[in-house]
């Protein structure tokens, strides 16, 4: 008898969860046990349903795919989690991978490769899409090469946030700025934080300071 591969989806666009719900319940061997609108959702449902797989979006409201990512996979490790998202950028790609991911698919990606994730993560088999594969692979020769005293790559949004935060500007400033949550902020600044190995705000400034990138003499 084949097993079932019991699925929850946490997207905050209900047409795209619809969508990929119709998509998987075609499948003989997949149903799909719940929806989540967020991540703080997403967290309460996996505790609550134990999914096999969990199709988990970035970008959502109150708290995003990678926080709800860490948090699972720390409490509930046999949970596989597979992003599905629109984001292409090595930041969020990385990020997921670290907070514990089994597989990644981009949402433009065929049907055929999103159910074959599925599946592949099911089994607790990593499943990476083409290009993200090639960059991993490229991110791994390139620390297996390169100078442990290379600085750390930022992304444009964490020097955005790098830069607001030494100019001394609040969490909430710096998401009216950007037009983005304040969790979104809070979760960039906790990663650039830990990319950077700093501890504090003055650390921060500190750092700013040195790679020029203060326009003032900001906050002490």
């Amino acid at each position: 008898m084949t097993k079932i591969i019991r699925v929850l989806i946490a997207d905050d666009h209900t047409i795209l969860r619809s969508g990929v719900r119709l998509l998987l319940e075609a499948e003989p061997d997949i149903q799909v046990v719940g929806e989540a609108l967020n991540g703080r959702e997403a967290i309460a449902l996996a505790e609550a349903l134990q999914p096999d797989v969990l199709l988990m979006d970035i970008a959502m409201p109150e708290v995003d795919g990678l926080e709800a990512t860490r948090q699972i996979k720390a409490r509930w490790p046999a949970i596989n989690i597979l992003a599905l998202t629109m984001h292409r950028s090595d930041e969020y790609f990385f990020e997921m991978v670290k907070s514990g991911a089994s597989g990644y698919i981009l949402k433009a990606a065929n049907t055929d490769d999103l159910i074959q994730a599925v599946r592949v993560t099911a089994q607790g088999e990593v499943f990476l899409y083409p290009n993200m594969a090639k960059k991993l692979l490229a991110s791994y020769l390139s620390y297996a090469s390169g100078s442990p005293e290379a600085e750390p790559i930022l992304s444009g949004r964490e020097k955005e946030i790098l830069h607001l935060l030494a100019e001394g500007y609040s969490n909430k400033e710096i998401a009216d700025k950007l037009v983005v949550s304040v969790s979104t902020v809070h979760t960039h600044r906790t990663h650039l934080m830990n990319k950077l190995g700093l501890t504090n705000r003055r650390e921060l400034m500190q750092y700013a300071r040195k790679h020029k990138l203060m326009s003032g003499a900001g906050v002490d």
